[in-house]
C-alpha cells in the first residue's frame, strides 16, 4: 500500500513540477534525510479533548513573559485575558478554556534549557465556555480600518508558528514596510515527521485564502506567492483549486530538501534574492509567513477568536496512532500521547519539534506552547538515523573533512565556529557571523565524528544572550549610580545655593537694618526744632535753679557772718 501511494504521489509530484512555470532558484548546502511524513498526515486534524488540567506558560513569544492579570481562585472564561503583555515583543495570553485558576507558580516548560518558568494553572471545567470575552468578528474587514485589524492581530495573542513565535503584529504592520513587494506564505514544511502545515492546507485552504485577503488589504503587496515542498501534492491541489481564479497569488511547488522551510531558504529558491547576513525580508519589500499563522490571523478577524489553540503533529514510533490534533495551549504531551492512543514500548525519546530542529524533553508532563509544532515519541534507533547528533556512539575528534561547510544553507564554516566556541572565543565566533545560524542541524547531520555541533552553536548564543543581557543590566546599574551621584552633588549644591542664600538675605537684612539705623538719626526738622526748645527750656531751668542756689548760698552766709559778729 504504501508502494502505491508513493508512486502516485511521484506521479502527481511530476505533474505538478512540469506545469510550474515561475523561475525556481537553488540555495547553497542542505540535506536529504528521510522526512517520514506518511506516518501522520494520512488522516484528518482531530480535535482533541479538552484536558481536566491546562499549564498556560506565560512566556509564549521571543520577548519577555507576559504578566499575569488573575489570582487564585479566579474563574475565567475561554478567551478570556489572563496575561498582559510587557513588552512589543511579548504577547498576550488567553485562556484556552473555561475554569478555575488554582495556581500561578514556577511549573516546567517545554524549552531546551529545561528550565522552569511561570505559569497559570487552570482547572478546566468541562463546559469551554466564552462568556462575554469572545471577540466581535470582522466579517467586512475590506472596509474596515487597517489599524483595527492590527490591533485585532495584536490582541489576539497571534505570533509565528512556523516556530520563531515573532509578534505577527509587528509582524504585519504595514507603517515599518509602506513598499512591500511580495506577501510569502510558507508552507515548505521540510522538517522530517512534521505535517500540521501539510493537513491544515488541504482541510482549510478556504480559510488560509480568506486569511491571505486579510493581508493583502492591510499591506498592498504586489505579489503573493504560496511556496509549498513538492511532497505535499494534496496540499499543493488544494490552494491552487482555491487559487485558481485569482491572478494575483501563485502556488509553487519547490524541491524537497532540507532546510528549504527556513524564511531565507524559501525566499531566495522563490525569488533568487538573497537576505544579507544581519539583514532581515523586508529590507528587500518581502513579507513570510506560516499557514498556521495566517490561518490564526483569519480566525481572530473572522471568527473573533484568540490564539487558544494550535495544530500539533503527534506522531513517531513511540505512538500507537500518529496524527495531527487541534490542540488547547497548555495541555500536556501526554494527554496528546493519549489521544493519540497511548505509547508503544519503543517509545524512548520525547522530542518537541522535529529530529533536525526540535530538542528533548525530559518529562511528559510539560505543557504544549504557541511554539510546538510536533510531539515526536521516538526510539533510540529510529532518531539515531534521523539524526547523528542524537546518536548513541562516541563523539570523536574533529577531522576537517568540510562536509559541515558543505552543507550549512547559510554558507557559515561551522567547524571554525566549533573550534572557536570550545576555545570559549565567542568574540571570533561572533566574527564568524554566528549569529546567522539557523539551528537546521544539517551539519550535525553530516558529521563523521558524530560532533553535536548545534549544541555549541546553542549553548553560545545563549551564552552571548547571556553576555548581552549582564552588560545591559551593568550600564543600568551604572546610569542609575551615575544618576545617584549627579541628585547628590546637585542636592548638595541646591543646598549650598540655599546657605549662600539664606547668609546673603541676612547680611542684607542686617545691612538694611543699619542703614534704617542711620536714617532714624537724621531726625526732621520740627521734632529736632522741639527737641532744640526743650533743650533751651531744661538748660534755662537749671540755669534758675542755679541761680536761686546761690542766692541762697550767700543769703546763708550773711546769716551764717552776723551771727559770729554778734
Amino acid at each position: 500500500m504504501s508502494g502505491i501511494l508513493k508512486n502516485l504521489q511521484s506521479n502527481t509530484t511530476s505533474e505538478i513540477r512540469q506545469s510550474e512555470k515561475r523561475k525556481l532558484w537553488k540555495f547553497h548546502g542542505g540535506v536529504h534525510p528521510k522526512f517520514n511524513k506518511e506516518m501522520s498526515n494520512l488522516h484528518p486534524i482531530k480535535k482533541a479533548d479538552i484536558p481536566s488540567q491546562l499549564v498556560v506558560p506565560l512566556q509564549q513569544s521571543m520577548g519577555k513573559g507576559a504578566e499575569a492579570i488573575v489570582e487564585v481562585g479566579d474563574t475565567v472564561f475561554k478567551g478570556q485575558i489572563i496575561a498582559q503583555q510587557t513588552s512589543t515583543l511579548s504577547a498576550t495570553v488567553h485562556a484556552p478554556t473555561s475554569g478555575k485558576v488554582t495556581e500561578i507558580a514556577e511549573k516546567l516548560i517545554p524549552h531546551a534549557s529545561g528550565l522552569r518558568g511561570q505559569c497559570i494553572v487552570i482547572d478546566c471545567d468541562g463546559n469551554d465556555d466564552w462568556g462575554k470575552h469572545k471577540l466581535t468578528p470582522i466579517p467586512d474587514f475590506v472596509n474596515t480600518d487597517i489599524d483595527v485589524l492590527l490591533e485585532r492581530i495584536q490582541q489576539s495573542g497571534i505570533v509565528g508558528l512556523g516556530g520563531a513565535v515573532f509578534p505577527t503584529s509587528l509582524k504585519v504592520d504595514s507603517s515599518s514596510r509602506p513598499n512591500l513587494d511580495t506577501l510569502i506564505v510558507n508552507g515548505a514544511e521540510c522538517e522530517p515527521y512534521i505535517s500540521c502545515d501539510d493537513r491544515l492546507m488541504r482541510e482549510r485552504c478556504n480559510e488560509i485564502l480568506k486569511g491571505i485577503d486579510i493581508l493583502q488589504h492591510m499591506l498592498k503587496p504586489q505579489n503573493c506567492i504560496i511556496g509549498i515542498e513538492d511532497n505535499k501534492p494534496q496540499a499543493i491541489e488544494a490552494l491552487k483549486e482555491v487559487c485558481a481564479n485569482r491572478n494575483n497569488i501563485e502556488v509553487l511547488a519547490i524541491p524537497t530538501k532540507y532546510p528549504s522551510g527556513g524564511e531565507k531558504q524559501l525566499i531566495e529558491i522563490l525569488t533568487g534574492l538573497e537576505v544579507p547576513a544581519g539583514g532581515r525580508p523586508r529590507d528587500l519589500g518581502l513579507l513570510c509567513l506560516n499557514p498556521g499563522t495566517i490561518y490564526s490571523i483569519y480566525n481572530a478577524v473572522i471568527n473573533g477568536e484568540p490564539l487558544i489553540s494550535r495544530i500539533v503533529t503527534v506522531t513517531g514510533n513511540g505512538i500507537q496512532q500518529p496524527q495531527n490534533f487541534e490542540v488547547l495551549i497548555g495541555s500536556s504531551f501526554n494527554h496528546l500521547a493519549k489521544q493519540a492512543g497511548g505509547y508503544t514500548e519503543k517509545a524512548e525519546h520525547l522530542i518537541m519539534g522535529g529530529p533536525m530542529m526540535g530538542f528533548a524533553l525530559e518529562d511528559d508532563t510539560a505543557p504544549i506552547v504557541k511554539a510546538t509544532n510536533c510531539a515526536l515519541f521516538i526510539s533510540s534507533e529510529e532518531l539515531n538515523e534521523s539524526n547523528s547528533e542524537y546518536s548513541n556512539q562516541p563523539t570523536l575528534p574533529c577531522i576537517r573533512c568540510g562536509k559541515c561547510m558543505d552543507v550549512c544553507p547559510v554558507n557559515l564554516l561551522p567547524q571554525q565556529l566549533y573550534w572557536h566556541i570550545r576555545a570559549k572565543d565567542l568574540e571570533k565566533a561572533q566574527q564568524h557571523n554566528l549569529r546567522d545560524c539557523i539551528d537546521c542541524g544539517c551539519c550535525s547531520y553530516v558529521c563523521p565524528s558524530h560532533i553535536p555541533l548545534v549544541d555549541y552553536y546553542r549553548f553560545a548564543k545563549t551564552e552571548l544572550r547571556e553576555q548581552a543581557l549582564a552588560t545591559e543590566k551593568s550600564n543600568i546599574a551604572r546610569e542609575r549610580f551615575e544618576f545617584v551621584q549627579f541628585r547628590r552633588e546637585r542636592d548638595k549644591r541646591e543646598r549650598e545655593e540655599k546657605r549662600a542664600a539664606h547668609k546673603a538675605a541676612l547680611q542684607q537684612k542686617k545691612a538694611a537694618t543699619k542703614t534704617n539705623a542711620t536714617d532714624d538719626k537724621r531726625e526732621d526738622p520740627k521734632v529736632a526744632a522741639i527737641k532744640a526748645a526743650m533743650a533751651r527750656a531744661k538748660a534755662k531751668k537749671l540755669e534758675r535753679e542755679k541761680q536761686q542756689q546761690e542766692v541762697e548760698a550767700e543769703t546763708n552766709l550773711d546769716k551764717t557772718t552776723a551771727k559770729d559778729e554778734s
